[in-house]
């Protein structure tokens, strides 16, 4: 069989001679081995594990997603994400260094958008209040509106 696990930027798994993949939906875990009826469904935030043809197994982390098996002999993941190891333990340590990452990243995005609000909301602050009082010293004063009919360089001079 072919396994193949995709997320949204990377092919994460391509691995041939795979006699047999276990992964987990919301009804449990179940087994694939070759000559598998068609299949479609949802997995649920899990680990896949296989075995190729030397005995060797590997094992993939996915953010659930959809498995979809075609002809027998391919066995498709389309997830949102997925980190992909030899060993559980290994595994664990990546996925617990993906998951740190991706709260630091969280975390400066949440930070950078209040900043960006809290900005604008100064920005708007001063705008409003720029006509009842003076402005502050280097921050330009906006002028108020001219008068209707008259141009902003006329101050009601005949000229």
């Amino acid at each position: 069989m072919r396994l193949v696990v995709t997320t949204p930027l990377a092919v994460v798994v391509d691995a041939d001679n795979v006699t047999h993949v276990r992964a987990e939906d919301e009804t449990g875990a179940f087994g694939i081995r070759p000559r598998h009826a068609d299949l479609v469904t949802v997995l649920t935030i899990s680990v896949i594990s296989w075995m190729n043809h030397d005995g060797e197994e590997h094992h993939v982390a996915v953010r659930g997603g959809v498995l979809t098996v075609r002809g027998g002999s391919i066995v498709e993941v389309a997830t949102r994400d997925a980190v992909g190891e030899d060993t559980l333990r290994a595994l664990g340590d990546a996925v617990l260094a993906r998951f740190r990452a991706d709260a630091r990243a969280e975390t400066e995005s949440r930070v950078s958008s209040a900043r960006l609000h809290l900005a604008a909301m100064r920005q708007m602050q001063r705008y409003l209040e720029a006509g009842r009082k003076p402005a502050p010293v280097g921050h330009p004063a906006i002028a108020p509106a001219p008068a209707a009919g008259l141009e902003p360089h006329d101050e009601g001079s005949p000229l």
